[in-house]
């Protein structure tokens, strides 16, 4: 990995560039730099979400799924770097199975609401998505790993189905949408 930052307000940034942990500089605008503080938001969503009451094992397995996003932060600051691998998304899988197991079989969409952790949930979830995006972008410009892109997308599958989870643990279930609702 680069180099730990000891000193924060370095003020190498100031001509609008930053440096990856190879020691290259790009600009803060690059699709690289985006990817990674989609990536960094996301995580410090997840660390919101945590100051919620969660099931023990839940709450276990969102760390750790905060420190995969750190290293996948990391793959990305490095370019060639691969941190982020097929056996991190394989467990993913695992927890979808495992939680969608306890789920009824969804008849209707669902909005994103119900307990606040289960909102929370869903933020996540979105802003997922958006860090999916940044990422595909970046792998249409240069190349990087498969494993990021495919990690990101399984994550955000598990924060939705995570969200219904925790409403039930709130004592509550899905809010649904309702079709005809905005036409009466």
């Amino acid at each position: 990995m680069g180099n730990r930052l000891s000193k924060i307000a370095t003020r190498t940034g100031d001509q609008g560039t930053t440096g990856l942990g190879d020691g290259s500089r790009v600009g803060k605008d690059a699709l690289r730099i985006h990817a990674m503080g989609e990536v960094d938001e996301l995580n410090s969503h997840l660390g919101l979400l945590l100051c919620e009451p969660l099931p023990d094992a839940l709450r276990e397995e969102l760390v750790t799924v905060q420190h995969d996003l750190f290293d996948l932060g990391g793959e990305l600051c490095i370019p060639g770097y691969t941190l982020i691998a097929e056996a991190h998304v394989l467990r993913l899988d695992e927890l979808l199975g495992k939680y969608n197991a306890e789920l009824p079989p969804l008849k209707e969409f669902i909005l994103p609401a119900g307990s606040r952790a289960a909102a929370q949930a869903h933020i996540c979830r979105t802003v997922c998505r958006r860090a999916e995006r940044s990422i595909v972008a970046l792998g249409k410009a240069e190349t990087i790993n498969d494993a990021p892109r495919q990690y990101m997308n399984r994550l955000s599958d598990l924060l939705f189905v995570l969200a219904r989870v925790l409403n039930r643990f709130a004592g509550g279930g899905d809010v649904l949408w309702e079709r005809d609702r905005s036409r009466n």
